[in-house]
């Protein structure tokens, strides 16, 4: 066994993963070496790309038994692209199939019969939910354990080489016959087409599914032809209505509506609100109305801010239409609504997750923050989260790009209850570790605000600003006075799931809960 930095004790080689590089620090591991090489490919006069079904791409791809294929999440709980592809790789007899995607929503939970079947064996992502992963965490239904990714640690993946991808599926809400494509036009416009403009740089075969074909050339391309192999037009490619989630919508409930106000007293303390700043809020409600009372404290002060990143929601393209934000830079739009907002206004600009979250690359926008505001399921008293799993062990979410922009970010909070359901949120140690507490400045909670011991210029502005503080510790204590101590969580041997942080080192194991 190895120790991480966080104290974890890892295995040195996990079976069906590989050799534990385990985690140093948030940026320990400088890359060496060249990035992945990718396939020579060349064209003819004249030739289509256009082939007749789904099918047809499949064997021209040349997919075999035991390859990795690739999808995007951005229609979210609304896609209908995954199991399209899987059902058909199944009908072919393919099995032993890796599925490297940037995300899994409750769309995904017919994957199950898929993996019991073994036309899937392995996952690579950066999130989880519902039955599927209900099915993996307490069932061990998957062989080999799940790789949870960042956003930014998946481009980085991709990119060197450590996540190579045979076969990539891009969903183009709309497509021409040679493959230019973009995200916001079409019957199922998303918006930004963040996620697979890494994946169509790197796989060995691209296959576009479109439901809006369109003459050639596109007159605005996010991916253009030169990276795709086949056209594949389908019937849909899924629902855009079912984008937005709970979690990406600003709450209206108020404790939540309480606890963003206490978040913006805090940011307005930090003095970086100034004209010019930079500010991402992840998903979750209260972290997203946190833009409601900040937009108040611009327009009173006259502040015009640089830009707003990440996934973009329709409070975010409101306060770009007011001129509160010069610029949106958009890895993921987090609402069908406003997927037009791309096309219509210049500065809402698309990005690759590389650029939004790549460690190893030579600026993203991470680094470039100045806020970062984020949600969680649990903190613990060395202010470590957990964005991942509940404290009852089983996956329930997704890493996303909380560890990317905490770790750039100027000053990054935590905007949590503290407690749900009775369950207290403020933990002795979190269930898994996804947000390493180094990287983590300041909690906000409806009971109370906690600032890290690694912040001492943080902790010395928000006393002056006379904003009430407490201890973490004091907090714990206070919280399980109402929830008393949780029994803690049992799992068996079998490790199910393999927490990376962005730069490829290990943070985390998942065992396998025990029923």
């Amino acid at each position: 066994m190895i120790k991480n930095k966080l104290g974890i004790e890892l295995p040195e080689s996990i079976e069906g993963y590989g050799k534990v590089k385990a985690y140093q620090g948030a940026f320990a591991t400088i890359p060496t070496g060249m990035k992945a090489s990718v396939k020579q490919s060349y064209s003819l006069p004249n030739q289509s790309k256009l082939v007749a079904s789904l099918s047809e791409a499949i064997v021209k791809s040349g997919l075999k038994s035991g390859m990795t294929i690739s999808f995007h999440h951005h229609l979210r709980d609304g896609d209908g692209i995954m199991l399209l592809v899987v059902e058909e790789i199944a009908k072919q007899g393919i099995k032993d199939i890796h599925i490297n995607a940037s995300s899994f929503t409750n769309a995904h939970e017919g994957i199950i019969e898929y993996i019991k079947s073994g036309v899937i064996t392995k996952i690579s992502t950066s999130g989880l939910r519902g039955k599927l992963a209900e099915e993996i965490s307490k069932n061990g239904i998957l062989p080999n354990p799940i790789t949870f990714r960042t956003h930014g640690g998946r481009a980085r993946a991709i990119e060197s080489g450590d996540a190579h991808i045979d076969v990539t599926f891009v969903g183009a809400p709309t497509c021409d016959s040679l493959g230019n494509m973009n995200g916001h036009e079409g019957p199922c416009a998303f918006g930004a087409m963040g996620y697979p403009m890494v994946d169509v740089q790197y796989a060995d075969v691209v296959i576009a599914l479109t439901d809006f074909l369109q003459p050639h050339p596109l007159r605005y391309i996010s991916i253009d032809q030169t990276y795709v192999d086949y056209v594949v037009e389908v019937e849909s490619l899924g629902d855009p209505a079912k984008i937005a989630s709970g979690a990406t919508r600003i709450t209206s409930n108020p404790s939540e509506l309480l606890i963003a106000q206490k978040a913006a007293k805090v940011l307005i303390a930090s003095g970086l609100i100034q004209t010019g700043f930079s500010f991402q809020a992840g998903a979750g409600g209260a972290a997203l109305a946190v833009c409601r009372y900040i937009r108040e404290y611009m327009e009173d002060n006259d502040i015009k801010g640089g830009f707003a990143s990440g996934g973009i929601n329709s409070y975010l393209v409101e306060l770009l239409k007011a001129g509160l934000f010069s610029r949106l830079l958009d890895v993921q739009t987090f609402d069908g609504t406003i997927a037009k907002s791309i096309h219509e206004n210049i500065d809402h600009c698309e990005m690759s997750a590389s650029m939004y979250a790549n460690p190893h690359n030579k600026s993203c926008i991470a680094h470039q923050l100045d806020i970062m505001i984020l949600s969680a399921t649990e903190i613990d008293l060395d202010f470590n989260v957990n964005s991942l799993t509940g404290s009852h062990g089983i996956i329930m979410g997704a890493i996303g790009g909380a560890p990317d922009t905490a770790a750039g970010a100027k000053l990054t909070v935590m905007v949590v209850p503290a407690l749900r359901k009775r369950l207290p949120i403020v933990v002795e140690k979190v269930t898994h570790i996804i947000t390493p507490s180094e990287t983590v400045d300041v909690l906000v909670t409806d009971r109370g605000i906690c600032v890290n011991p690694n912040r001492p210029d943080v902790l010395a502005k928000l006393k002056e600003a006379r904003i009430p503080l407490c201890d973490i510790k004091e907090l714990y204590e206070d919280i399980k006075q109402l929830t008393g101590t949780p029994k803690k969580v049992e799992c068996g041997d079998k490790i199910v799931g393999v927490i990376e942080y962005r730069d490829g080192t290990v943070l985390d194991i998942i065992r396998q809960v025990k029923s």
